[in-house]
């Protein structure tokens, strides 16, 4: 087996909704609109710089994702592209197996590790660990990711937002998106 998220997963794969499967199975391209929200005052203000900084977009028009999903044999990768122009990628390594093993996220300077937990058939990362340039950093410096995408009426359904401690909201961006 050469897909590295069948193989982390070996027969819990099934657990996953079925259209996420096929996903990442086959790879893919998502396409639709998507929210992005900020928080208020100051919170808002570190959240439009962590978007920055991450290449998402940090005006209030309509915004739309196309996420491009593939994998090679040893890593899942994930190339968001926001209104054509802004892009993020990430390169997402295995480690251990399910469900007590991780994935690295690797996007440019900044790496996180990810816990994986299936919640209704959705796909939940939970941060373990952060590091910057290859230095771990004590996680309460930086802002706690929540990411998720799920299946509901054919469409994936994402999630992703962080937040901060005393300052709540900081930044999100979520949608549906459909197989294009």
């Amino acid at each position: 087996m050469n897909n590295p998220i069948e193989k982390w997963f070996g027969d819990d794969f099934a657990k996953l909704h079925p259209l996420i499967q096929k996903l990442h199975h086959e790879g893919g391209k998502l396409t639709g609109e998507v929210d992005i929200s900020y928080g208020n005052g100051i919170a808002g203000l570190i959240g439009r710089r962590l978007a920055k900084k991450l290449g998402i977009p940090t005006n209030k028009k309509a915004n739309t994702l196309q996420v491009n999903i593939r994998h090679s044999s040893e890593a899942l990768h994930w190339d968001r592209t926001f209104n054509g122009s802004h892009k993020v990628k990430s390169v997402f390594v295995p480690n251990g197996r399910y469900p007590t093993g991780s994935w690295t996220e690797n996007s440019g300077n900044v790496s996180l590790v990810l816990r994986l937990e299936v919640i209704d058939g959705g796909w939940h990362w939970v941060q373990q660990a952060i590091s910057l340039k290859g230095l771990s950093l004590p996680l309460w410096l930086f802002p706690k990711t929540t990411a998720y995408k799920s299946v509901r009426d054919g469409k994936y359904i994402f999630s992703v937002s962080f937040s901060l401690p005393v300052l709540g909201h900081l930044m999100s961006y979520s949608g549906q998106l459909v197989a294009s």
